[in-house]
């Protein structure tokens, strides 16, 4: 059964940091691309961050400077690194695999975890 798992949320002040994890199983997600998505109450699901298989990375320009995705394809596992947070930042984050190649999108999306719950205090 293949698996994401994400880890690392929480309940942080703003201007701190948080580093997510999203563990994958079941299968190599190497040939994948991986990246984050979040959702915040009341509104719909945004893309943050992936990185290809080669190491290529896009970022949303509302992350970009202040996040930092990465992965190790030993461990299959990806990691996002969130620094200087804001309070806009309060979202569930969604960990997502993607084989097909181009922009994460959702129909195009193979696997989602189940979320990690990160809270940005003022």
């Amino acid at each position: 059964q293949v698996q994401l798992a994400e880890s690392g949320g929480g309940l942080v002040q703003a201007g701190g940091s948080l580093r997510l994890s999203c563990a994958a199983s079941g299968r190599t997600f190497s040939s994948h691309a991986m990246g984050w998505f979040r959702q915040a109450p009341g509104k719909e699901r945004e893309f943050v961050a992936h990185i290809h298989w080669n190491g290529a990375m896009t970022y949303a320009d509302s992350v970009k400077s202040r996040c930092t995705i990465s992965r190790d394809n030993a461990k299959n596992t990806v990691y996002l690194q969130m620094n200087s947070l804001k309070t806009e930042d309060t979202a569930v984050y969604y960990c997502a695999a993607q084989l097909a190649g181009g922009p994460m999108l959702g129909p195009k999306i193979d696997y989602w975890g189940q979320g990690t719950q990160v809270t940005v205090s003022s």
